[in-house]
């Protein structure tokens, strides 16, 4: 009996179960880009993480932050609604909050300061509003976000400086680069398209669910997979995959269960979105 065997048929297997998958989050992917620009979304009708999360996005690109930072905030935000009931809670407000809280953390040489989040968030929630002035309002809200952060970190217990993937997506991608040479490497978007995914699954809660280093290692290999791209000299090794030099524990099923859920948090984008 061939040792090989059994590890052949069960990539064979899940290579078949995410053809299809992979295909048309490939196309969804290509028609989200295209539309993103004509589709404003009227977050006051929806109140699910995935549009919170994606509240955070917009409004951290709106702010000029850096994708580090907004991906922090989008980590504290669904850390904290793990701890609690988020019925009891203003969403958007948590989520301006924990923006405000990343800057602090990432202090990536421009720090956000709370006013230009209070305008931002306000604006991004009610589309055309004007800057706020100085006043009961502004002042109320910007107290808000005070209690809120403090709130966040007690729930946290103090632990609010997460270990990102980002750092081991750029070493293994380096690593990769020098594996398969710049000229067969500049043939792919792979670093940008890794990325790209990586910032996508902070939308949801799962990013939470798997060691850092193993969701870079998804992103990566799900990137290799929708373009058909082979790591050089593992097309004959497929008893020590090119993800076991990296990781020597992970298995290939653990790797495909990652996989699922990176493509499975594009499911939760609500259907129903409100244009201008």
């Amino acid at each position: 009996m061939n040792i090989l065997e059994p590890i052949n048929n069960t990539t064979e297997i899940l290579s078949s179960k995410m053809k299809d998958v992979i295909d048309v989050m490939a196309m969804q992917r290509e028609m989200r880009s295209t539309l993103q620009k004509s589709i404003t979304i009227d977050y006051k009708n929806f109140n699910d993480d995935f549009t919170v999360a994606r509240f955070i996005f917009e409004c951290g690109i709106k702010l000029e932050a850096n994708p580090l930072t907004i991906s922090t905030a989008a980590t504290l935000y669904h850390r904290f609604i793990r701890e609690i009931n988020p019925q009891n809670y203003d969403l958007y407000l948590i989520a301006s909050t924990c923006l405000y809280l990343a800057g602090k953390i990432k202090d990536d040489n421009k720090l956000i300061k709370i006013r230009d989040i209070m305008n931002v968030s306000s604006n991004t929630l009610h589309r055309g509003s004007q800057p706020m002035e100085l006043g009961d309002q502004y002042w109320s809200v910007r107290d808000a976000i005070i209690q809120a952060e403090l709130l966040i970190i007690r729930t946290l217990k103090f632990e609010v400086t997460p270990d990102h993937p980002h750092r081991y997506m750029v070493h293994y991608l380096r690593s990769l680069q020098a594996w398969f040479g710049d000229d067969e490497w500049s043939k792919y978007p792979v670093a940008k398209t890794s990325m790209a995914l990586l910032q996508d699954f902070h939308h949801s809660s799962a990013v939470l669910d798997y060691p850092p280093n193993i969701i870079a290692i998804a992103c990566i290999n799900l990137t290799l997979q929708i373009y058909g791209v082979v790591v050089p000299l593992m097309d004959e090794c497929d008893q020590f995959p090119w993800f076991n030099v990296l990781c020597k524990d992970l298995t290939r099923e653990k790797l495909w269960e990652v996989m699922e859920k990176i493509m499975s948090s594009y499911d939760q984008e609500p259907e129903t979105r409100d244009s201008c």
